[in-house]
């Protein structure tokens, strides 16, 4: 495993890789300061990942460029692969993921797949809102949801919701 931090506007982040594939990026809590202890050492994925988060936070970048290997069942990687399809600066919801995946009742599926993301920002699961067009729930918090989103020129719903 191999391990680096890139510190971004919504706080730091932790990405993690093995050799072939980058595994999580993860948002750390500010003041929780243990990653700061925590040993790893990086590699050419971790690397390349915190340049593409830089050229991402600073507006130069759209779409990524990395091997992904994230871990999960194969419902959830179905979901993973449907929300890397949505364009940067839009939005979709829960159900109209669901009806991607020929499984329109599985909404409630599709969304806890969609909290379980272990590389957010770049399996852009924060792209994914309410049908009412409402901010719902996202692991690393609905205001840095909101600031990807706005950052993204995707507009903002008028509302939160906890899913």
């Amino acid at each position: 495993m191999y391990l680096s931090y890139y510190q971004s506007a919504l706080g730091p982040i932790r990405i993690e890789a093995s050799e072939t594939g980058l595994l999580s990026v993860l948002f750390i809590e500010e003041g929780t300061g243990a990653y700061l202890l925590e040993q790893g050492q990086a590699n050419d994925i971790t690397r390349l990942t915190s340049v593409q988060l830089h050229e991402y936070f600073s507006g130069q970048r759209q779409e990524f460029n990395l091997p992904l290997s994230p871990m999960g069942s194969a419902f959830q990687q179905m979901v993973w692969a449907e929300l890397i399809k949505i364009p940067y600066g839009h939005t979709d919801t829960y159900g109209a993921i669901a009806h991607k995946l020929n499984n329109p009742l599985s909404v409630r599926a599709v969304g806890t797949a969609n909290g379980r993301n272990p590389i957010a920002i770049i399996i852009p699961c924060h792209r994914v809102i309410g049908a009412n067009g409402t901010l719902t729930g996202y692991a690393g918090g609905l205001w840095r949801k909101e600031y990807l989103l706005k950052i993204e020129g995707a507009g903002q719903p008028v509302q939160a919701e906890l899913w």
